[in-house]
């Protein structure tokens, strides 16, 4: 279905506005010829495409979220298709996108926009940032992908351009700063669609050229014009980045015992999640977290299924 809310969005090879910085126009241009193809980027993706993408994508690669967003919006392609089911249904349908909980954030978002905004997802940052499980940078990133808005978008991959391009570091700190929302704010196009398109296209700059490890510089459309790159391309030296660990985990547990509750049709017995990890204190301690979460729930005293 089209959203006349989303006609601000450029075509390929086109730009959107009139660019005010030297850092717009060449970056504007790249994303008109290398934007991918993506279902919620597209002009007749609703704004309700567009916030469920953004909470999956959240610590998840988008070749993962692909074929399970086309799977969510297929099944539920309006807030009141979700919020009229059940949540464990929710869970069941995230599969294995991991960090189950933004499926019970979601199908709260959706039971909010119906009962608050008569099902449809709302254009405001102020109403966005008061639905459950939205953020600052959800809410910035919807206004701006579904309606058009001018808003810093801040992404793990815009902070990074940024600091690069703007501020002449190679990594931005752990957490945003104030002074890196000004250094973002001042490099925001005047206009609402320039603004817009400026903030996916440098997310999408920072996805494919602009990377954490083995940046493509050759390929940057703002190389000549980036601080970084002037300065020599010193290495990071703030604070120590820490990798997330899986194996052996809390996490990796909770997700073995999450899949044995998302292939069953009903309730299951606890000696079929006893089955699947074998340390009984992290089994038993993970149990309780997702049972605290409310990614699970008791059935009787010894079987458990999804909520």
């Amino acid at each position: 279905m089209s959203d006349p809310a989303r006609s601000w969005l450029p075509h390929r090879g086109e730009n959107a506005g009139v660019p005010t910085s030297p850092l717009h126009d060449p970056v504007l241009r790249w994303y008109a010829d290398h934007q991918r193809d993506l279902p919620w980027r597209r002009p007749e993706a609703s704004p309700w495409s567009v916030l469920v993408s953004e909470l999956m994508l959240q610590q998840t690669p988008v070749v993962r979220v692909l074929p399970v967003h086309e799977a969510w919006m297929e099944r539920w392609p309006t807030p009141a298709d979700l919020a009229a089911e059940p949540t464990g249904e929710a869970v069941r349908a995230w599969g294995r996108l991991g960090y189950p909980r933004r499926a019970l954030r979601l199908h709260a978002a959706a039971a909010a926009i119906v009962e608050r905004h008569d099902g449809e997802v709302p254009a405001d940052y102020d109403d966005l940032i008061a639905l459950p499980g939205v953020g600052d940078y959800t809410a910035a990133a919807v206004a701006s992908f579904a309606f058009g808005r001018r808003h810093v978008v801040l992404d793990t991959n815009v902070r990074r351009v940024l600091a690069r391009a703007v501020s002449g570091v190679e990594l931005p700190h752990t957490s945003v700063t104030r002074a890196e929302r000004d250094a973002a704010a001042s490099v925001l196009p005047d206009d609402d669609a320039t603004a817009a398109t400026w903030a996916v296209a440098t997310m999408e700059l920072g996805a494919l050229v602009c990377t954490a490890a083995n940046p493509r510089c050759a390929d940057c459309p703002v190389v000549d014009l980036c601080a970084w790159t002037a300065a020599g391309r010193p290495p990071y030296d703030g604070p120590p980045r820490k990798g997330q660990a899986w194996a052996g985990t809390d996490r990796q547990c909770r997700g073995r015992l999450m899949a044995v509750l998302r292939e069953s049709v009903g309730p299951v017995h606890r000696s079929a999640l006893d089955a699947v990890w074998s340390d009984e204190p992290q089994r038993t301690r993970c149990l309780a977290t997702l049972l605290t979460d409310g990614l699970v729930a008791r059935t009787g005293p010894d079987t458990y299924a999804l909520p």
